[in-house]
């Protein structure tokens, strides 16, 4: 059965190119970032691991640690690294995942036998300091994935952990957000003292928080 929202993602051990790797406690009380990649040498992969590496910054900022996966070995991502580092102009800063016997993928149900019975899909799962999942994401081997937005959803994941608001369409951080249907207006007066604009009882839009 497929990993769905609320579950919680399945720890491992495994080798990377940071060394040896117990997924849960590397974590810790952070949040993360796990996300595959069919395989190495392949140039698609190769773009998104240069854009992640240039982002390093905006991740530790949002306390993200962010976990690589390939289905080769780890010795292939170290000779891949040099590539990477050539054509995207920057070193690989951040675990990458050898997975040759499949164990991690398969855990993750990153392998879909209609696309490929061999290499993972481009899965993205962002994981909560609670080790719940709480996005996931699933791109076709050939289309490279939008890493901008994928620290937008991150965004909008720890507002609402903290806050008792929803974030609308398109948003980005430091725009207005929405206040829960959940929260009477009695309750959101408190939380929200400056006040609001209701556009319909259920449609009531704040400053983000």
């Amino acid at each position: 059965m497929a990993l769905q929202l609320g579950d919680t993602a399945p720890n491992f051990e495994a080798d990377s190119t940071e060394g040896r790797i117990d997924f849960h406690a590397y974590l810790g009380s952070s949040w993360g970032i796990l996300f595959s990649h069919p395989k190495d040498f392949t140039p698609v992969c190769t773009t998104e691991l240069g854009a992640v590496a240039k982002l390093k910054g905006e991740f530790e900022k949002r306390n993200v640690k962010v976990i690589g996966l390939s289905v080769d070995a780890v010795s292939d991502h170290e000779k891949w690294a040099a590539d990477i580092e050539e054509t995207q102009g920057v070193a690989l800063n951040f675990p990458l995942l050898g997975d040759p016997d499949r164990k991690v993928s398969d855990s993750y149900g990153m392998i879909h036998p209609n696309a490929s019975d061999t290499l993972t899909v481009r899965s993205v799962f962002v994981i909560g300091p609670d080790k719940k999942i709480k996005l996931s994401i699933t791109y076709p081997a050939s289309t490279g994935r939008n890493f901008d937005e994928i620290l937008r959803v991150v965004d909008s994941l720890q507002l609402t952990a903290e806050h008792q608001v929803a974030t609308p369409v398109n948003w980005k951080h430091g725009e207005d957000v929405i206040i829960v249907p959940a929260l009477s207006d009695e309750d959101a007066s408190k939380k929200f003292p400056g006040g609001w604009k209701t556009l319909k009882p259920y449609l009531r839009v704040v400053a983000q928080p």
